[in-house]
């Protein structure tokens, strides 16, 4: 993957000197928004364009689908090299930090909507998932849009089939292993796989475990910040994955979401997922599924502590039209309400952005039919946040996952010792961040 950094972004910020003609449009303002959602997800962003240029006839939002999260925001980045940037980049959050270094690339959403007294109220908005894409004033510099978190999902049919509770999955990280053996015993491929290794089992298993990831409370307060999840906790869970990857109890489906067919075609009866894949789950899965929490290891004092989100928010990028930013700005407001949000949380699993929505959501009934999205809210809220739940937020953070998915690929074709791999994975990943801090300071 071609790795555009900071410094490309200020280059072009200054280069970009042309901010596009002013003069008022004949027809509808017309905006791209560019996206990296596929299956049912991807006909959810569709179908929330279509209500918003049904809504009114002088904006029209264009959502084009390029690729994966990496792939979007590689786009992106080039498109507005060449001058040709979208209005809208869906922009996963590893890439937030990079993002909010790039001044003069991008349009601060608190700016946007204030420019344009377009209908925003930072307070509607839940605040562990805004505070993400805020700066330390609380100022929102993107609008979140598929904020997820990460959760468990299983297979009810193949646990009545293995003898187990189809009501009860487990709990503890010892349980879930042991429980992954007997669905294995009972005929099936495997027991368990995960997708995005580095998000669910390295950052989320932190913060879960209130275990810093990275010092200055993960990159929260300063670019001289340091990775330092190398711990014996994570030792020991990596050496299990590890050890049950032999005789495929856990059967490794590849980076990001790609273990998802691993799930639905029933080979294996556990799988971590992000909540926002709950949609594709329902329309696919031709069996019986729950939803639980991530397991802990109930020896970790504290444990389990709350997740971190995890998805996308959506970046305006500079250079274009105040009309252009009208339609932005118009479409935001939009997506906001509580009826919009209500409708893609319950349509797709992931979470709603404002509070208004997730009680509107309850007072329907959905979560009395569909329990597991609530599962997903109440695990991210489980504790007030810590220094090392909170989020976290690193420069070149792409890179680095990039750095950790290698790495565990060598480690399960016995390249490199667990062990050793994780302090690879640290020591490289350091490296990479004193790169980023050098050209931002």
């Amino acid at each position: 993957m071609k790795r555009f950094g900071f410094a490309i972004l200020v280059v072009l910020a200054f280069a970009l000197a042309f901010t596009g003609c002013e003069k008022k449009p004949t027809g509808p303002v017309t905006v791209e928004f560019w996206h990296a959602m596929t299956g049912k997800n991807g006909d959810m962003v569709a179908q929330v364009c279509e209500k918003f240029n049904a809504s009114q006839e002088a904006y029209k939002v264009t959502p084009v689908y390029k690729g994966s999260y990496s792939d979007t925001m590689n786009a992106a980045i080039a498109a507005f090299r060449a001058g040709q940037a979208p209005a809208i980049a869906q922009v996963y959050e590893v890439g937030t930090a990079t993002m909010m270094s790039a001044k003069g690339a991008i349009k601060p959403v608190y700016q946007l909507m204030k420019e344009n007294k377009a209908k925003f109220d930072p307070k509607a908005y839940i605040p562990t998932i805004t505070g993400y894409y805020s700066t330390s004033k609380g100022e929102m510099l993107s609008m979140p849009f598929n904020s997820s978190t990460s959760v468990m999902y299983y297979n009810k049919d193949a646990f009545r089939k293995a003898g187990l509770d189809p009501e009860k999955p487990p709990v503890t990280w010892p349980e879930f292993f042991e429980t992954a053996k007997k669905l294995k015993a009972s005929g099936m491929q495997g027991g368990f796989s995960t997708n995005w290794i580095s998000w669910i089992q390295l950052e989320n298993f932190s913060a879960w475990h209130n275990q810093s990831f990275g010092t200055k409370n993960n990159g929260f307060d300063g670019l001289d910040t340091e990775l330092v999840f190398n711990t014996p906790l994570t030792l020991k869970h990596f050496e299990t994955l590890y050890q049950l990857s032999k005789d495929k109890t856990f059967i490794y489906g590849g980076r990001e979401n790609k273990a998802n067919p691993l799930f639905v075609s029933g080979q294996v009866g556990m799988h971590f997922e992000s909540i926002g894949g709950y949609g594709n789950f329902k329309a696919n899965c031709k069996f019986d599924f729950g939803v639980a929490r991530l397991p802990y290891y109930p020896d970790v004092a504290g444990a389990p502590q709350n997740t971190i989100i995890g998805g996308a928010s959506l970046w305006v990028f500079g250079g274009k039209t105040k009309y252009e930013y009208k339609a932005v700005s118009e479409f935001f407001s939009f997506i906001s309400q509580p009826e919009i949000q209500a409708f893609w949380h319950q349509n797709t699993g992931y979470l709603p952005i404002t509070k208004a929505a997730y009680e509107l959501t309850k007072s329907q009934g959905f979560y009395e039919k569909n329990p597991g999205p609530e599962v997903a809210i109440n695990q991210l809220l489980n504790k007030e946040p810590t220094g090392n739940s909170m989020g976290i937020r690193f420069g070149n953070f792409n890179i680095i996952r990039e750095i950790e998915d290698q790495t565990w690929e060598d480690i399960l074709a016995d390249k490199i010792s667990v062990k050793d791999g994780l302090d690879k994975m640290v020591a490289e990943g350091n490296k990479t961040l004193r790169e980023f801090e050098r050209v931002n300071k």
